[in-house]
């Protein structure tokens, strides 16, 4: 049975979908969400506070609404050209709803591992060597993630983002609680 798709309608599901079966089911590379809304903050996100402010929340939804069934909407509309922080927080809610955190659970105690490593040098060999073993859409997406962020961290002066801001904002939607925590507790207390 062939699927007859109408123009304006999409029925794959974006929010709260494994990454691997939307990549899947959109044929795509990388998630759209996170193009579409990389691209538009670098573009015009370069404001105080882009991924630490909330945006409004039913601007939230609508553009929400737009990606589950539009697919790829125009967020050069005015209601998002105005409140930018709806399509940051957006773009976060996306990662924090995937069932499989981007950083999964099968890799979790070794993440867990390599972050209680004491000696700087070796803890980063030991994330790359963790990082290496992601599933390829995984590894893709973070890879694309974190060169739109350290764009953004470069805007630092603008934005108040620094890269451990940055970090800081982010690591709740990319990684699940005690891997977190722990990741938290190296990076402050020693």
């Amino acid at each position: 049975m062939r699927r007859v798709r109408r123009k304006g309608v999409n029925k794959e599901k974006v929010f709260g979908c494994d990454l691997l079966e939307h990549l899947t089911t959109s044929n795509q590379e990388i998630p759209l969400v996170l193009r579409s809304c990389s691209e538009f903050v670098e573009q015009h996100g370069i404001v105080d506070g882009i991924y630490r402010l909330s945006g409004v929340s039913s601007n939230i939804q609508k553009l929400r609404g737009e990606f589950e069934s539009d697919g790829s909407p125009d967020l050069n509309k005015d209601v998002y050209l105005q409140d930018i922080h709806c399509v940051s927080s957006l773009c976060k809610a996306y990662f924090r709803e995937l069932p499989n955190p981007l950083l999964t659970y099968q890799l979790y105690d070794k993440f867990a591992e390599a972050v209680a490593i004491q000696l700087e040098e070796e803890r980063l060999v030991k994330i790359k060597d963790v990082l290496k073993e992601l599933p390829d859409p995984h590894y893709r997406t973070l890879e694309f993630l974190m060169r739109h962020l350290v764009r953004m961290a470069s805007y630092s002066s603008e934005t108040n983002m620094h890269a451990r801001n940055l970090a800081i904002v982010w690591a709740p939607n990319l990684l699940r609680w005690a891997v977190r925590l722990s990741v938290f507790y190296i990076c402050f207390v020693t």
